[in-house]
């Protein structure tokens, strides 16, 4: 088997997922169910996996439970499958530590979120210092991570634009739907600077806008649609994309910023993976929620996203 090679010119463009972590009834990782879904998801035309990233709940985890979860992910990603790991914290040490044991475990490159405890103190400046030492002191590829609905923060461009030349920053995951913000990111980064999209309700306008790939947790669901969509972009048929992202763009919304990971934990419930319960103090989604995320799923079934169906269709005044 071929091993993954981390020197190609853009290692990490394609689709990713970050995947959920699974806890048992008394709020431990359930290993067995985490083991479940990656086999299942391996299965799929992913390009690879993200483990610890905002869906995993990895603030939620202590350290022992995120180094172990990281373990058994790696034991279940075969060699030629890329495989992220979030090692980002609130401290410039404990995020390099974090780092150090992620690459200790095998992973083929880390995503560090912002810091942001301290919001008002977060400038270019920082971000730039606080990258720097991880990457400088990383055995593995670093690629940044912004996710502002969550962090209240957001890294300047011009913050990217210079740790972009640092040679192990390789590349971003931008978890917002502001394509201004995105292009911006293109333009300014190298070419072998690899741009991520975080967000499926946007995912087409952020590929036309230059971006090389996703870390969708819709791809959890839609792994064939998602890599679809890439492809569609990529061969320039523009109206498909348009009409897949009309498709998918409720189911989106509904385990991104509407239901979270609470609404994404049930979809995959209902598609067969082990989402099971959030770890408190997020609760499991409601019965209404639940039935909504059915009706999306069957939705789509029907469309055909779950089964590989051709996308070259036209909107119709029903679909509209």
């Amino acid at each position: 088997m071929k091993a993954f090679d981390a020197a190609q010119a853009k290692p990490f463009g394609g689709i990713f997922t970050p995947i959920v972590t699974p806890f048992t009834t008394d709020d431990a990782v359930d290993e067995g169910a985490l083991r479940s879904n990656v086999d299942r998801w391996m299965k799929t035309p992913l390009t690879g996996l993200v483990v610890l990233g905002s869906n995993g709940e990895a603030a939620q985890l202590d350290d022992a439970e995120a180094d172990r979860v990281v373990e058994i992910v790696r034991e279940r990603v075969p060699a030629n499958r890329p495989l992220i790991a979030g090692t980002g914290r609130e401290s410039t040490k404990a995020t390099i530590a974090a780092t150090a044991r992620a690459a200790d475990a095998g992973v083929d490159a880390v995503l560090v979120r912002t810091p942001s405890f301290f919001k008002a103190q977060m400038t270019a400046e920082i971000f730039v210092r606080h990258y720097t030492e991880v990457a400088d002191a990383s055995r593995v590829p670093v690629l940044l991570y912004n996710v502002t609905m969550f962090t209240g923060v957001t890294i300047p461009v011009e913050a990217v634009e210079r740790l972009a030349s640092h040679p192990n920053i390789v590349g971003m995951k931008e978890s917002g739907g502001d394509i201004g913000y995105i292009s911006e990111l293109v333009t300014r980064t190298p070419d072998d600077f690899t741009m991520l999209a975080g967000s499926a309700t946007t995912f087409f306008h952020a590929l036309c806008a230059g971006c090389d790939g996703a870390i969708l947790a819709l791809a959890a669901l839609l792994p064939d649609a998602c890599m679809r969509m890439q492809a569609l972009v990529r061969e320039e048929r523009l109206g498909e994309a348009r009409v897949l992202q009309h498709w998918i763009t409720p189911l989106a919304r509904s385990v991104g910023g509407t239901y979270g990971v609470a609404g994404l934990k049930a979809a995959l419930d209902l598609s067969g993976y082990n989402g099971g319960v959030p770890r408190p103090p997020l609760r499991p989604a409601p019965p209404h929620v639940v039935e909504t995320i059915s009706g999306q799923l069957a939705a789509l079934a029907a469309f055909g996203t779950l089964e590989r169906a051709p996308y070259d269709r036209e909107l119709t005044t029903e679909t509209r």
